[in-house]
């Protein structure tokens, strides 16, 4: 039905292939031009392989021909049109979120049996609101991201190598620019109308937001302060100096916008013993670092920490971790990482340059009295220090090419 003209994306083609022909809606989410489509094709595709017969029903909301499907009732006469008799039926939804009511559909569809139903969507709304009310338990999410280093690897036909990684952390992940030339210019042009695309489509229209300029402000500031840390009152406050007066609930609606459209990812504070989750104090990541490189057209060299902690904190995401930022009295690990009941510690640092930050690095982890896995991600060329047993210094291309954690 496709040219296959993408490139695989086994790791998560892994996670569906359980649930193919099972009376469950998959639901692949993520930030917009991730790749969730091309995953769905490749589904599709290996359908079609183990079953030459079946029958694939293949709904593109970014296609006009599909531009009359509005509403649940045209999207259902649609698909029993094109259901087969006698043949196993597939059926592929992509920005399912552009159909009204789309809820409604796919639970009658579910119902009848008549066909295995794959929807991809750009706005975490899709989980929290329509989905969970009409389809509680009977719908699987695969949370779909930006190229992994790996994955760029792969992608690029490049070699691991410190060189890579450099163009990594300044282009970032989204899988399309495999097809653009590498200048500066054309990488960071694309990105950005991505950026206007998410922002308008996925925020602006959804929320209905009419100060653009403050929206657009309020993305600048968390693109610059990537792993600070602050509160909803800070960034108000800061935005009031700058002659931006917005309310902190709405400053909390906005941030919500941001979050739901997965262009940024608020990461809050989690006791280290007891998993106490705090309400102040929360971090903020991009969802790709090369997006917000294109907004801040950035010097890599002086913003080499937040692009670091940033990949440090993708790469745990795309490895399906929950993420925290971890507090131990008056010290703060960087992440927390929680999958499967197991943890792993993680302090991102860019040089263990003198003894005060390997102290501080080596020290605040050797502080906490498990036995989970440590790291210290650098991006050093040799071991710093052996006084601190048990825990790993790891160069940053080591880390995010490591085969497990």
């Amino acid at each position: 039905m496709f040219e296959n003209t993408y490139i695989s994306r086994p790791y998560y083609i892994n996670k569906v292939r359980p649930y193919i022909d099972k009376p469950l809606i998959k639901v692949f989410i993520g930030q917009r031009r991730v790749g969730k489509s091309y995953v769905m094709r490749q589904i599709s595709d290996e359908i079609l392989s183990n079953n030459p017969q079946a029958n694939i029903i293949f709904i593109d909301k970014e296609r006009l021909e599909f531009s009359s499907l509005t509403d649940e009732q045209e999207l259902n006469n649609y698909v029993k049109q094109h259901l087969a008799k006698n043949q196993k039926n597939y059926l592929f939804i992509d920005e399912v979120q552009e159909i009204q009511h789309f809820e409604l559909c796919l639970r009658s569809l579910l119902n009848e049996g008549q066909c295995d139903i794959y929807c991809s969507g750009s706005n975490a709304y899709l989980l929290s609101g329509e989905l969970s009310t009409y389809l509680s338990g009977r719908h699987i999410a695969i949370h779909v991201h930006a190229l992994t280093f790996r994955e760029y690897l792969q992608f690029n036909r490049l070699p691991s190598s410190h060189e890579s990684l450099h163009e990594y952390l300044l282009r970032g992940g989204m899988p399309f620019l495999v097809n653009l030339p590498k200048e500066r210019e054309i990488t960071f042009e694309y990105l950005q109308n991505i950026y206007s695309t998410i922002l308008l489509k996925d925020i602006v229209s959804r929320l209905s937001i009419r100060n653009i300029q403050f929206l657009e402000s309020l993305v600048s500031y968390l693109a610059d302060n990537v792993g600070a840390t602050f509160s909803a009152k800070n960034i108000s406050d800061f935005l009031k100096s700058q002659g931006m007066s917005i309310s902190i609930p709405a400053l909390q609606n906005y941030i919500k916008g941001l979050c739901d459209a997965f262009l940024i990812y608020r990461v809050s504070r989690a006791e280290v013993h007891g998993m106490k989750i705090f309400e102040i104090g929360e971090k903020f990541y991009f969802e790709d670092f090369g997006i917000r490189n294109a907004l801040r057209n950035v010097n890599i060299r002086t913003d080499i920490n937040k692009l670091m902690e940033n990949a440090v904190f993708h790469e745990l995401k795309a490895r399906d971790y929950d993420v925290y930022v971890g507090k131990l009295w008056n010290k703060e690990v960087d992440f927390i990482a929680i999958k499967d009941q197991q943890k792993i510690y993680v302090q991102v640092a860019y040089l263990l340059s003198s003894d005060e930050v390997i102290s501080r690095e080596f020290g605040n982890l050797a502080a906490i009295k498990d036995n989970y896995p440590k790291y210290v991600v650098t991006m050093d060329d040799y071991f710093a220090t052996s006084a601190y047993p048990g825990i790993i210094q790891i160069h940053l291309q080591d880390f995010l090419t490591k085969e497990a954690l």
